[in-house]
């Protein structure tokens, strides 16, 4: 009697295991439909080339004043001490300063020279930047962080308001 009612009953897992294989049948028939259409469809598309953007910073505002610090070239030729060095061109850098309310953009300005007996391009160095290939000169972070932690201003609010400063002075 027990095995009559808790005992597994071959009628209903003969049924359970039809009911299962025809379930895969239609998966496979549905699987390899999707691949012909798949096929049909990658050989009549044709995608064109895509080149990815690299990211850059946009310019600062050209209203602004600019500042232009030119920073001395060398002489002579560090290699070979030669006097004859050719201009080859120049990498300006620029950052934003403020001086209380007035804003300016400071150019620096790396000069370029190659020797023409050595054949070696020669720069001076940069000049120490608080944030390594930063936007902002030290004036400004100064008056950010102080907005920030002095005054308890959220730096959205300091930037909103910062961003309509710099936009509005011609």
């Amino acid at each position: 009697m027990r095995r009559a009612l808790y005992g597994q009953r071959s009628e209903r897992a003969r049924q359970l295991i039809d009911q299962l294989e025809l379930g895969f049948e239609e998966l496979e028939t549905s699987a390899s439909e999707d691949e012909a259409f798949a096929i049909i469809a990658a050989a009549g598309a044709s995608v064109a080339a895509f080149t990815r953007k690299r990211p850059a910073r946009k310019h600062l505002p050209e209203h602004l004043p600019r500042e232009r610090v030119v920073i001395a070239a060398p002489c002579s030729c560090p290699a070979c001490g030669s006097d004859r060095l050719s201009k080859l061109g120049e990498d300006v850098i620029e950052t934003l300063e403020v001086i209380p309310r007035r804003w300016k953009v400071v150019q620096t300005v790396h000069e370029k020279f190659s020797c023409r007996e050595y054949e070696r391009i020669t720069q001076p160095p940069a000049p120490f930047h608080v944030t390594p290939r930063g936007l902002f000169g030290p004036s400004f972070l100064a008056m950010v962080l102080f907005a920030r932690f002095g005054v308890h201003q959220p730096l959205t609010v300091s930037g909103i308001a910062m961003h309509a400063r710099v936009s509005s002075s011609a």
